[in-house]
């Protein structure tokens, strides 16, 4: 697969930004505006990341080899951004623990998770790469496209989610170009299939793993039953409605001809990026 091939803007940078959240400032048990809810959704997520963003890293790596030059760029300075996601988000997830969460059995999960990728073959970790790219990359468009996501958030905590999302903009072309280029040699079904199976495993594991983390959580906040899974669904399908406001991106996945840069929101990027002008590494990683 030649670069010319790739549908990634040829004008794109992407670009380390690198900022430290948090540091010594109190975080709120329910940091989202007092919401116990949203704030289990978002701290039932953060714990996955440390090690699934290792993950992401170790997968694409494992295919840059002959990879086109712009695009073996882009594998570089999405692994700098990645490595520094992991890092801000053990910070993040620190403030979780002493918040007084016991988050040890979630962050176990997401271990035993991972041990059952060991051994597979590298394209399947991929391919996984590449539907969590997906997910992260129009979770984090519909988080800055709202205004109100993180309305009365603590706001240390809402700028680090802030400043994630745009970098998860910024390089959510690079798992799936990667893909493209390990995948060159199969037809096009055949791509279409795998990834569209995995898409639907992910999906189905992705869901249900938010769900039973925030259940975990807040039954540490003592809400519990029936009442913690009406919340959690009226969180998730009515207001603000994440899962349901995901459906239309989620299902592009599937399309002819898809690629996440089919939707080009880089004007995303410039609401927040001015933030962060300092913190940015300027050694050029990408064209």
């Amino acid at each position: 697969m030649s670069a010319a091939t790739l549908k990634t803007p040829l004008d794109l940078t992407i670009t380390p930004r690198d900022r430290r959240f948090g540091r010594n400032a109190p975080q709120a048990r329910w940091w989202m505006g007092g919401d116990p809810i949203a704030t289990a959704f978002y701290n039932a997520l953060s714990i996955t990341f440390p090690k699934g963003e290792a993950f992401f890293i170790e997968s694409v790596k494992a295919f840059r080899e002959g990879a086109p030059e712009k695009l073996e760029r882009e594998i570089k300075a999405f692994v700098v951004q990645e490595v520094i996601h992991s890092r801000e988000h053990v910070s993040f997830n620190k403030r979780i623990a002493e918040a007084g969460y016991d988050i040890r059995h979630l962050e176990q999960k997401v271990t035993d998770s991972l041990e059952l990728t060991k051994g597979r073959p590298q394209i399947l970790n991929l391919c996984v790469t590449m539907a969590l790219e997906h997910y992260t990359a129009i979770l984090a468009a519909q988080f800055l496209n709202d205004a109100t996501t993180f309305k009365g958030a603590d706001q240390e905590q809402a700028n680090l989610w802030k400043w994630h999302a745009i970098e998860e903009i910024e390089h959510k072309g690079v798992a799936y170009d990667t893909w493209l280029h390990a995948t060159r040699d199969w037809t096009r079904f055949k791509r279409w299939k795998v990834k569209s199976i995995m898409m639907l495993l992910v999906t189905k594991n992705f869901w249900s793993n938010r769900f039973d983390g925030m259940l975990e959580l807040l039954a540490q906040d003592g809400i519990t039953g029936w009442k913690a899974k009406a919340r959690i669904l009226w969180y998730m399908l009515g207001n603000p409605g994440p899962m349901r406001r995901l459906l239309k991106p989620w299902a592009a996945f599937f399309l002819r001809g898809f690629h996440p840069w089919n939707h080009d929101d880089r004007n995303l990027i410039a609401l927040v990026d001015s933030q962060y002008e300092d913190a940015r590494l300027r050694t050029p990683v990408a064209a």
